[in-house]
Parts: structure tokens; C-alpha cells; sequence
């Protein structure tokens, strides 16, 4: 086998080796893996790599690994923590050490490049996954063999409505109403998130707008003309494959997401929460979703008051990177 610097000329490939292995659970799209690696700003190439089949050349290993940018630092990102997004093997080629080589590859770059911590996918909003699948229980005792911490579930969530099922407008008191961001909202929603979420939903707000966003995907929660709550909602027509409608192509017919959600904390204790939460679920169902996935949350009793069940399981791990 050989190995070569992980690049646009290995994609078609890439999406092939993953959906061999992944692909009934986690079908890939060209247009994923272009935008949450190729075109991610944070892929650290020096730790990104394929392997090709010395005899017939095909891609039979990747390894994807990424590092925060320059102004990651104002958003609360450890300067020193990095992200393997993807490490996989093909079935056939197993147990030959193809794994662990890659591995290495991708660890020394992240510690060249000043890691100290490296975390198993939740590489921000343009993670493939936030951590391993249960599915992949062979995957995670071999991470665990090589020195990764088991830190905490997380779960994404569906539920289903039916073709004729409305949902209406939650009241939400207090003088609160909720409705679709619009164009002239970036500057005030880009002002609220930086208030109060700056961290990584403020970041991944900002790139949503430099990104070709308008509003449609924003619930804004105003009070007395201000935005005091947001709540996110996706559908085929975003401008971002978001984390909740990722694995669409498992369906037939489309795919929406709702998170994340947050209400500033002055403003806490009415259930806007719930609320808003499900306004989107109201906006979305008008547009003709069907079916709505919320990703990547611990909250599965909260989310259950509305119907959503346990879909998806993610196992979050962790390793302190010493000297090689």
C-alpha cells in the first residue's frame, strides 16, 4: 500500500470507500464531504490522508484531520485541541496495521501542528459525526485500545407527521411572538448570538450568512422588538447541509432538522424553550417536511414531550496527546 496527502482528486473515491463501509446508515454525498472537508477552512492537510492498494490502486484507507483557524479563539476554541473527523478502512484490507498507521499519520501532524487533545469527529458544525455511532462497537474498543477516553452519549432524534398533520403556532406569552428571520435580521441576530451564545453557535451563525444564508432557517423569538431567543430549522432548500438532515438520502421523501435553540438567559423559565421549538416544527411542517430529525443532544426527556425518539447514538471520545 502507499500513501498519499488527502485531496479533491481523491473524492469520488473517498465517497465510494465510505458508503461500501458506512452507507446503509450513513449514506455519503459528494456535496457532504466537499463541504465539511475539502472546503473547510480547518482541514489540516499535513494530517489528512488516503491509502491506495499498492497492486490496484484503489483507495482503501482515510484519514481526516482538522485544526481550529486563526480566529477560532475568540469563539472559545482551544487553540491546542484537534479533530480526527474520519478514520476508515476498508473491510477487505483489515487487520494488516492500515488503521493504526493512519492513525499515527494523523496524530503527529495535529501534535506538529500544536495539539495537545485530539476529540473523535465534533469537528464544530462541519463534523461528519459528533463522535463514534453505536453502531461501530468494534470501532470504539479499537480507539479505546489506543488510548481514547469514552466521555458521554449524545443522540439524534426523529419523529414523523403525518401528510395532513398541522402543527400550530405555540402562544407564548409574556408579549414574546415568534417568526422567520429575514435578510435585514443578520445584524441583530449576528449581535444577540455574540451576547449570548459566543461560542461555537455564534461561529457557526456567522458562517451560515457568509455562506449564501437569508433568514428562512432562523426561528427569531422578539420581545418589545428584540431578539431574545433563536432556534435553527433546516430543510433541502438550505444553503448548508446541516448536521440534522445529513443521512436525507436514507428517505424517500425530505428530510428536516431543527437545533440548535437557546433563549437568553433574562428570559428563561417561560418555556419559550418548548416554544420555540415548536414554532419551528410549525414552520417546517407548512413548508411540506414530514419528517424532522434533531441532532447531537443529551435532552432526549425534553425533546420526548414532543414525540422525538431515539434514532441515532454517538459515543464522544478524547485523547491527551504526549510526546511521540
Amino acid at each position: 500500500m502507499r500513501f498519499e496527502r488527502f485531496g479533491e482528486k481523491h473524492a469520488e473515491s473517498s465517497v465510494a470507500l465510505w458508503n461500501k463501509e458506512l452507507g446503509a446508515a450513513f449514506p455519503m454525498r459528494p456535496r457532504l464531504l466537499a463541504q465539511n472537508a475539502l472546503e473547510d477552512s480547518r482541514l489540516l492537510h499535513k494530517g489528512s490522508w488516503v491509502a491506495r492498494d499498492s497492486k490496484t490502486g484503489a483507495i482503501i484507507g482515510l484519514a481526516i484531520s482538522k485544526m481550529p483557524g486563526e480566529d477560532d479563539g475568540r469563539f472559545g476554541l482551544r487553540r491546542d485541541a484537534g479533530w480526527i473527523q474520519a478514520l476508515l478502512v476498508d473491510s477487505d484490507h483489515r487487520g494488516q496495521g492500515l488503521g493504526s498507521e493512519l492513525l499515527r499519520l494523523a496524530e503527529d501532524a495535529l501534535r506538529n501542528a500544536g495539539a495537545a487533545r485530539v476529540v473523535l469527529g465534533n469537528d464544530l458544525h462541519r463534523r461528519l459525526f459528533p463522535g463514534i455511532p453505536k453502531e461501530l462497537a468494534a470501532t470504539r474498543q479499537w480507539f479505546e485500545r489506543r488510548g481514547y477516553v469514552y466521555r458521554e452519549d449524545v443522540y439524534d432524534l426523529i419523529k414523523s407527521y403525518g401528510p395532513d398533520e398541522r402543527i400550530g403556532m405555540p402562544e407564548f406569552g409574556g408579549g414574546a411572538a415568534a417568526r422567520v428571520a429575514e435578510p435585514a435580521d443578520r445584524e441583530a441576530l449576528t449581535a444577540f448570538m455574540a451576547r449570548c451564545f459566543p461560542g461555537t453557535w455564534d461561529l457557526q451563525h456567522r458562517d451560515y450568512w457568509e455562506r449564501g444564508g437569508t433568514g428562512r432557517e432562523y426561528v427569531v423569538l422578539e420581545m418589545e422588538g428584540a431578539i431574545v431567543g433563536f432556534c435553527r430549522m433546516n430543510d433541502a432548500a438550505s444553503p448548508l447541509l446541516a448536521q440534522n438532515v445529513y443521512w436525507a438520502p436514507l428517505f424517500g421523501d425530505e428530510l428536516g432538522g431543527i437545533g440548535p435553540l437557546g433563549i437568553d438567559e433574562t428570559c428563561r423559565g417561560h418555556r419559550y424553550g418548548i416554544s420555540i421549538v415548536q414554532a419551528a416544527i410549525h414552520f417546517l411542517t407548512a413548508r411540506g417536511v414530514r419528517r424532522i430529525v434533531i441532532d447531537t443532544t443529551p435532552f432526549v426527556d425534553f425533546y420526548g414531550k414532543l414525540g422525538y425518539e431515539v434514532w441515532k447514538t454517538y459515543a464522544k471520545y478524547d485523547k491527551e496527546l504526549g510526546e511521540a
